[in-house]
């Protein structure tokens, strides 16, 4: 059997895989969502969902720095990454040895066409179109009903030291887009800018979210940039909702409008 992958290399599989390993956290949760209890033997340490694989599953090293002497131990028929969480000279390390499904998620329809073709690698076509029909629908409920505000200036911050925030070409600014906000940062050179305070002041965002991931940002950060833009508004929001685009989904649009009646 022979799978296209979300950046176009064509991967063989003899059979449904029964060893799988996956270096991609919400992934991991979608093949949980799946009902591949069995079947993933290898995760990250990272892929937090669900809670009982992340104590008992056999973690293999982080996203970006992977063990490959445990996945050879476990000797995988199928490996699950991603183009932008996983490192490239790793991932291609592995191509050599098994075959590797490689995600490739910008926008929601390439979030649909992940879940939907990871259920026929994995033989839960069936499961897989449940979940997808699930998401669609509610994001399609999200849609027809979110509040309608005045579209707002934001800046999305991931990390600090140095500060980066999200910026274009990025699954974070399509959900942000989505909800009606105006990233100040998608005009940016790169998808993941690093930006100055004096940057931010520049833009000058009418609103900031500071997400729980993947750096894990506090109340005491609101004060730091509150100092910098006094005006605007500062939420911390699940970074998780924003970011992760397996079966996670599912939660989101409610996420959001809560989020949207803060703002």
């Amino acid at each position: 059997m022979k799978y296209t992958d979300q950046t176009g290399r064509i991967i063989s599989l003899e059979k449904i895989p029964s060893r799988i390993i996956s270096l991609v956290p919400s992934q991991t949760e979608l093949l949980f969502d799946l009902g591949l209890e069995d079947e993933v033997v290898g995760i990250t340490k990272f892929c937090i969902h669900p809670e009982n694989w992340f104590r008992n599953k056999t973690r293999v090293g982080g996203t970006k720095q992977i063990d490959l002497k445990k996945i050879d131990a476990l000797q995988p028929d199928l490996i699950i990454a991603n183009k932008e969480e996983n490192e490239k000279e790793q991932v291609e390390l592995l191509m050599k040895k098994y075959p590797v499904w490689v995600s490739d998620v910008r926008t929601l329809a390439d979030a649909y066409a992940m879940i939907r073709a990871m259920g026929e690698v994995t033989g839960k076509t069936i499961e897989a179109r449940k979940i997808f029909s699930e998401i669609a629908f509610r994001f399609e409920n999200f849609k027809a009903n979110k509040p309608e505000l005045k579209k707002k200036k934001i800046a999305y911050f991931i990390w600090k030291k140095p500060w980066m925030a999200a910026g274009k070409d990025t699954f974070i600014d399509h959900l942000l887009s989505l909800c009606g906000f105006e990233n100040v940062f998608a005009n940016e050179k790169n998808r993941y800018p690093e930006i100055t305070l004096d940057d931010l002041s520049e833009k000058n965002p009418e609103v900031i979210f500071l997400s729980s991931e993947p750096y894990p940002f506090k109340e005491k950060h609101i004060a730091e940039l509150n100092a910098v833009l006094p005006q605007a508004k500062i939420l911390l929001v699940d970074g998780e909702l924003f970011s992760w685009y397996g079966s996670r989904l599912m939660h989101s649009p409610q996420y959001f409008m809560e989020v949207m009646s803060a703002v």
